[in-house]
């Protein structure tokens, strides 16, 4: 069978137009784990003044404790400039730290050097964030460099599309909303795509379902990523399934992920209060936080990478690393959170279950080449190239946005 080239698939770019620089906080302090210590962070910057608050907020080029800036989208946080700030904490909202992990953030754009308005303006329980994760991929993967075999930058060991409901902020590649408007109105597609789709396949092919297919069979090419695409109607729901998948996997929406009793994870051993030490025994598919023991741990879901970098150990030092004294980073839970413990075992589950889905995404590779249909056939139809328009972010004003020191925000 002859394999598709780079060459014969249109460019994720070309077929999901509007995408976002990812948001830049500029300081860690207003994102942890644990949303009671931003609160207390919060209390500590306000009760500190003159000098003593500006070196606590960490000021940068882009946001000084005398920056004036509007309110986020959709939130009630105040304006007036932070050297002269009062009142309760805004609520900390739930967002996409890194690969796979929750924690929280203030969402205040005076604490945020770059929060990209753009984005949560159309956050809503409909959106769907798509996340580049190839910045800083070596192109080899762990197995490949322990000499497992030549796989090839189309055979990466992890995800090079992650998928969120939950606003993302993690650097560095950017995000492409599912949606461009909120309410899940007017897809983030080429115009006309999913119609020349459906009239190739014979069956609809909603946003939703572009999308899974891009999950399941994006790979890299020379300028970017690609996606694969197949006018064969049981191709496509293959790929289609494979996709949902890990959209579910990913997004944990619904139904929580779990596996059979007998793999199924637990805490073996008591978790001490506050755990330094994190280490992984393939041997026992341990994991040990200090004298603490959950198993079974595959050794699939520890050696789990999104751009080259453990997944689980990532997790675990975001909550277990220490912080410089005498800085708001400091301020943590004094000891580890009971919820902690649930979302660490939800998370083994997940990526146990993302690992065994490898096979089913590396058979798409050649289910592709079955009736492609290629960026010459897209051109043809006017498809692509999208409109300058589509590569804007549209005008949402559903709201009002309150600006700095409480003015009219002008959009």
């Amino acid at each position: 069978m002859p394999s598709v080239t780079h060459d014969d698939a249109p460019l994720l770019a070309d077929l999901m137009p509007w995408s976002v620089a990812p948001p830049r906080l500029g300081r860690g302090w207003p994102a942890a784990p644990d949303p009671a210590a931003l609160k207390a962070r919060w209390d500590a910057l306000l009760k500190a003044v003159g000098p003593d608050r500006e070196a606590l907020f960490q000021p940068t080029r882009s946001r000084t404790v005398h920056t004036a800036v509007g309110q986020l989208p959709g939130r009630s946080g105040g304006t007036e400039k932070l050297a002269r700030a009062s009142g309760p904490c805004p609520e900390p909202v739930r967002v996409l730290h890194s690969p796979f992990d929750e924690q929280w953030l203030i969402p205040d754009q005076r604490l945020i050097d770059a929060a990209r308005p753009e984005l949560w303006r159309v956050t809503d329980e409909r959106q769907i964030f798509v996340v580049e994760a190839t910045a800083g991929r070596s192109g080899r993967t762990r197995g490949e460099r322990a000499g497992s075999g030549e796989a090839g930058a189309d055979d990466p060991a992890g995800p090079l599309l992650l998928a969120t409901s939950l606003l993302p902020v993690l650097r560095p590649g950017r995000i492409r909303p599912l949606y461009r408007r909120p309410g899940g109105a007017e897809p983030n597609l080429a115009p006309a795509l999913s119609e020349h789709l459906a009239a190739r396949l014979g069956r609809k092919a909603p946003a939703v379902d572009v999308l899974a297919w891009a999950m399941a069979a994006v790979r890299t090419g020379p300028g970017g990523l690609t996606v694969p695409l197949t006018g064969d109607a049981d191709v496509w729901t293959a790929g289609v399934e494979v996709g949902h998948r890990l959209l579910w996997l990913m997004r944990r929406d619904g139904e929580r992920p779990r596996l059979p009793g007998g793999r199924r994870p637990y805490v073996r051993a008591p978790l001490p209060s506050r755990p330094l030490t994190v280490r992984y025994d393939p041997d026992e598919e341990a994991l040990f936080l200090d004298e603490g023991r959950i198993s079974p741990v595959p050794t699939t879901a520890w050696e789990f990478e999104v751009a080259g970098v453990r997944v689980l150990e990532r997790w675990c030092a975001a909550r277990t690393d220490g912080a410089d004294p005498g800085t708001l980073d400091a301020i943590r839970p004094a000891v580890w959170p009971q919820a902690w413990t649930s979302e660490l075992l939800e998370l083994i589950t997940v990526l146990t279950l993302m690992a065994e889905l490898r096979p089913r995404r590396l058979a798409l590779r050649d289910g592709v080449a079955v009736d492609p249909i290629t960026p010459t056939e897209l051109h043809r139809a006017g498809v692509l190239p999208a409109p300058r328009s589509a590569h804007r972010p549209a005008s949402v004003l559903d709201a009002h946005e309150e600006g700095p020191e409480g003015q009219l925000a002008l959009l």
